[in-house]
């Protein structure tokens, strides 16, 4: 049996959760491979408002197994207060012993040093994510399996701090006293033990002896990610497809039927690049009909038109077999709607994704806009205008729409 994946195409924040929850029903399994508590899905359901950070978005599935894998950087402060949205998650959910802890440390250190940079400040979410996939890296991280262990676990940390301390002082970090760490480890392991476990032997037994349907979930976007994102304006992991292999120990020929997720106009969370971002009133109102907050750190997003140049890149680069269009009734009430087709670069009309992204200009095409697609669940019953936009994405990004969504309910959903 083979895994299937839902992984985002631009900067994150595409709406993979609701696709998520909305397939979840089909699967026995839904993992998640990167990333940490600074990626956010939010999920209504039946009026109600879930906001996910780490646990996978098949929670809501009553019946489904949710797994953390080992690519995920898991801040168990964060996940136990996740937990407490749920009842009944043991044997529902699972922790990797293999995946790394971000400790409050991490993101002391993570805001510390963005502080220091300035003007020059990536613009992270401040969680710890990019301290402790760098402890991981530096093979000075510690992992969750570790939790079971808090004393010697503690050692290690405090060991950690006094190794490092001429950096931490700069920082004004203090160490922590060895009695409040061993009763905050203490607390995670009584709170988490029962949850962590071999994830990587779970699905490929899911996989090859139990015949399970799973589905793999990314957080953030392909425009994030750590090697073909527009670095260093990126997050710290894997993002793409092919990160869904090591951050759960499964091959490429365990990879199924790939869903790009990508929103019917663009948007991007912190600094960098963003070659069809609207500075206008037309980027405003965009925010404004789609909510742009981020679910982990409530800051605008900044907003724009659909980059085709970007979407084909990504999908290329994922492999999608089909992108799922999110959030087409937020451009409901434009007169015309845009998508950026080309870019101009040192004087030339370019169609690829240059890694000097900051220097683009768009070329964009103009298409009539359209009014009453919100809640509409048969793409026939969309305005023709429409139906006509969704044609025009397929055909510039050259892959299909599988997938529409028109607004934020689970069953406002077109599958075509």
């Amino acid at each position: 049996m083979q895994a299937d994946l839902i992984v985002g195409i631009q900067w994150g924040d595409e709406g993979k959760g609701k696709i998520v929850d909305r397939l979840a029903t089909k699967y026995d399994m839904v993992c998640r491979s990167q990333g940490g508590h600074n990626a956010g899905h939010t999920i209504w359901v039946d009026g109600v408002k879930y906001a996910l950070h780490l646990i996978p978005s098949g929670v809501l599935n009553p019946k489904a197994v949710n797994v953390i894998g080992n690519g995920v950087v898991v801040s168990p402060s964060s996940i136990i207060k996740e937990m407490e949205q749920f009842e009944g998650l043991e044997g529902r959910l699972y922790i990797s012993d293999k995946a790394h802890l971000n400790l409050s440390y991490h993101a002391q250190i993570d805001q510390a040093k963005e502080k220091l940079k300035g003007d020059k400040a990536i613009g992270t979410t401040g969680k710890g994510i990019g301290p402790a996939y760098s402890d991981k890296i530096n093979r000075i991280g510690h992992r969750v399996g570790e939790l079971l262990n808090p004393e010697k676990l503690c050692e290690s940390i405090l060991d950690y701090f006094a190794h490092n301390k001429p950096i931490f002082d700069v920082m004004d970090l203090e160490a922590p006293t060895k009695e409040a760490l061993l009763g905050e480890l203490t607390e995670y392991k009584e709170k988490l033990g029962a949850f962590i476990t071999d994830t990587t032997q779970m699905v490929w037994k899911a996989l090859d002896e139990e015949n399970k349907k799973v589905l793999l979930e990314g957080a953030q976007g392909t425009m994030l990610d750590i090697d073909h994102g527009t670095y260093p304006y990126v997050t710290s992991s894997a993002t793409v497809s092919a990160g869904a292999c090591t951050g759960l120990g499964i091959n490429p020929k365990d990879i199924g039927k790939v869903t790009g997720i990508v929103k019917a106009y663009c948007t991007r969370v912190g600094n960098g690049p963003f070659p069809s971002e609207d500075l206008g009133e037309d980027g405003k109102r965009l925010g404004e009909q789609g909510h742009e907050f981020g679910t982990t750190t409530g800051r605008a997003r900044r907003c724009g038109w659909f980059d085709a140049v970007a979407t084909r890149y990504a999908s290329r680069l994922n492999g999608c077999d089909e992108l799922a269009l999110m959030k087409l009734d937020v451009l409901d009430g434009f007169d015309e709607v845009k998508v950026c087709v080309a870019y101009e670069y040192n004087g030339q009309e370019i169609d690829y994704l240059p890694a000097d992204l900051e220097n683009v200009t768009p070329i964009y095409k103009t298409f009539q806009g359209w009014n009453n697609s919100v809640g509409v669940r048969k793409f026939e019953d969309l305005p023709q205008s429409a139906q006509d936009y969704v044609k025009i994405i397929e055909e510039i990004s050259k892959t299909k729409v599988g997938i529409i969504s028109t607004s934020p309910e689970r069953e406002d959903t077109i599958i075509l």
